[in-house]
Formats: structure tokens, C-alpha cells, sequence
């Protein structure tokens, strides 16, 4: 057991007669250590991407909700009354009246 344990140690599977299948396994598990690694980074940067799109996200929304507060209140009555009497505008005292029109046949 000590003599396979320091032959491992040692190296000398890899330079033995049949050490062409050791080599094969050991190339095999280094391109999957890579593919994995890859794989690994690609994850990480498109949870980095998904966090980055849903800080814009909040950023968009709440300049959309600032934007219809805004027109909110610039659709009252009273900011249009001020806004039209800075131009010379006033609102009328007598209300409107509906216009009939009846045919005539």
C-alpha cells in the first residue's frame, strides 16, 4: 500500500509503459475542469447583468412615477387657472348652456 501510495506521489503512473491511458483520463477531466470554469464565469456574469437590468428597471419606474405625478398635477383645475391667468385668461362667470337644435321636418 506505502509503495502505491509513493508511486502516485512520485509521478511514475505518468511516465510508465501504459501511462498513454492515464494521460487520456487526466486530459479528459482538465477539459472538463475548463468547460466547468467557463461555464462558472459565464453564470456569474449574467447574474451580474440581471442585477444591473433590475436596478435600471427601479431606476425607469420611479422616473415614470415622478413623470405622471408631474402631469397629475398639472392637469388640476387650479394649476391650469394659474397658469391661464399668468396669460391673461380668466375663467368664465356664467356657466356653459347647451344649444338645441331641432330638426325641421
Amino acid at each position: 500500500m506505502k509503495k502505491n501510495i509513493y508511486s502516485i506521489l512520485r509521478g511514475k503512473f505518468l511516465v510508465s509503459d501504459d501511462s498513454f491511458k492515464n494521460w487520456r483520463i487526466i486530459i479528459f477531466i482538465s477539459g472538463l475542469a475548463i468547460i466547468m470554469i467557463a461555464s462558472s464565469h459565464s453564470a456569474d456574469q449574467k447574474v451580474y447583468e440581471i442585477a444591473r437590468l433590475k436596478n435600471e428597471v427601479k431606476e425607469l419606474r420611479s422616473a415614470f412615477v415622478d413623470g405622471r405625478g408631474k402631469l397629475m398635477r398639472m392637469k388640476k383645475e387650479s394649476h391650469i387657472e394659474k397658469v391661464m391667468k399668468e396669460k391673461g385668461i380668466a375663467i368664465s362667470e356664467n356657466p356653459p348652456v347647451k344649444i338645441k337644435v331641432k330638426s325641421q321636418d
